[in-house]
């Protein structure tokens, strides 16, 4: 500015001289004026000239330094805002999983962390080392700014990268982790409200007059787990938390549905112990008639054909006599609502009563078919023989000649039939003997029938036995 206000100045004395007389110039005050002018002008076009170009190319610098600081921050805090997503990402992650998958992706971000942090440190050291700001900054110094910054800038960038491609590793543990945070407050509400409906159907039941006691103990065991649920998974963790929401769902709603079907329990344990009471006495009229079933085989038959059932009058008797015994422990079972008792107890006396049935109705079957054989053993013999033949034609399908392996057993059949027969020529047959046996060859038959069937891989249907 001197220097261009020094050329104003000389120019315009020089304009004046110009306006003079020629008469008063005189050769050395021109030559003073004129050398003054040119030392101004060579002043303002030499040293002036120089001066505003050093200055530029500073500020040249000086502005390219704070771009790259400018990047350099901006990549900064790029990488600072994923590092900081990605820990909550992880720390999701370890919440929920604790696979081994899941502590390497825990181990690999704390590798990461620690080149970050050299990464920062590098930036900070880079921007805390020039002031870019100062007057008297160099175009030396601020060019070795800019490259440091570009260098830390680069290294931000390489570590951003490496964030990337680690979030991308970890995305299926996260979106598991995420899946199960997701059913976390769900199902612990779940849970609350399966307990509360579960008080509230004891309560129901109660009031009509049934204790509920066992279900009662059942839904005051589960207040400790309603405790550890309300204090949450940061306490216990999140898969141990749905572990146990699931849990105390299903029991609560186990004590609640049984709590509901109480008074239907109730009404059918009632029957039950009405209508076996009622079979138990038809039973004892029963089994009092076996005896003069007895005495009728004893006369028409051999003693072969009834020895085996001497013991029923008495058998039946007991096992009616020990029905009845259990049906009163029954019923005190029910009057206590011990329901679980009484049910096995009804089991119980179901069991003894069906024994006294089926032996009670074995005598009246045996007399009836011994009746019938004794008319007329044809029937049986030719109901024996027509399952025989029945077997060997399916035997012989698509063969020429029988195979040994099944032509043996029906061969046997056949002779056992013959021999049974046989034993009925006698003056007092074994018809019970004979009835077993034909019984026997039947059932022989169909053995061979069903291992034919099998080793052709599933035949037709044979009629035998």
């Amino acid at each position: 500015m001197t220097g261009t206000r020094g050329a104003r100045r000389y120019a315009g004395d020089a304009l004046a001289l110009a306006l003079l007389p020629p008469v008063l110039l005189s050769l050395p005050l021109l030559a003073a004026v004129s050398a003054g002018v040119l030392a101004a002008a060579g002043t303002f076009a030499g040293g002036g000239a120089r001066r505003w170009f050093g200055g530029g190319r500073t500020e040249g610098q000086r502005a390219e330094a704070q771009a790259a600081k400018d990047d350099a921050a901006a990549a900064f805090y790029e990488l600072d805002t994923a590092q900081r997503d990605l820990r909550i990402s992880v720390e999701t992650i370890a919440a929920v999983d604790g696979s081994p998958a899941a502590g390497r992706a825990a181990a690999e971000f704390a590798a990461l962390g620690r080149r970050i942090d050299e990464a920062s440190r590098s930036y900070i050291e880079a921007v805390d080392g020039y002031d870019l700001d100062r007057a008297d900054l160099d175009a030396a110094t601020a060019a070795r700014a800019r490259g440091d910054l570009v260098r830390v800038r680069e290294e931000l960038v390489r570590a951003r990268d490496e964030l990337e491609r680690f979030e991308e590793r970890i995305a299926p543990l996260l979106a598991t982790a995420e899946t199960q945070l997701a059913r976390l407050a769900p199902a612990v509400e779940r849970a609350r409200a399966a307990l509360l409906a579960a008080s509230g159907a004891l309560d129901a039941v109660r009031g009509s007059g049934l204790r509920a006691d066992d279900q009662a103990a059942r839904l005051a065991a589960l207040a400790p787990e309603l405790t550890r649920l309300n204090e949450g998974a940061g306490r216990h963790g999140v898969a141990p938390t749905l572990q146990r929401a699931d849990r105390v769902l299903r029991e609560a709603e186990a004590v609640r549905a049984e709590a509901e079907r109480l008074p239907e329990r109730a009404a059918e344990t009632d029957r039950r112990l009405v209508s076996l009471r009622t079979r138990a006495q038809a039973l004892a009229h029963r089994a009092a008639s076996v005896e003069p079933v007895l005495s009728e085989l004893r006369r028409r038959f051999s003693a072969a054909c009834w020895q085996d059932l001497q013991p029923v009058p008495a058998r039946a008797a007991e096992s009616v006599r020990r029905a009845e015994e259990r049906l009163a422990e029954a019923g005190r079972a029910r009057d206590e609502q011990r329901w679980a008792d009484a049910t096995a107890l009804l089991g119980t006396v179901r069991a003894l009563l069906n024994a006294a049935d089926e032996a009670v109705s074995a005598a009246g079957e045996r007399l009836r078919r011994l009746d019938a054989v004794s008319e007329d053993p044809r029937r049986e013999i030719e109901r024996t023989r027509f399952a025989i033949r029945d077997a060997q034609r399916f035997a012989m399908e698509g063969r020429h000649t029988p195979d040994p392996r099944h032509a043996g057993p029906l061969d046997d059949a056949v002779a056992r039939l013959d021999r049974a027969a046989g034993d009925l020529e006698g003056r007092h047959p074994d018809y019970w003997h004979f009835l077993t046996e034909t019984e026997a060859v039947r059932a022989s038959v169909a053995r061979v029938v069903e291992r034919i069937r099998e080793e052709r891989g599933g035949g037709p249907p044979g009629r035998a036995g």
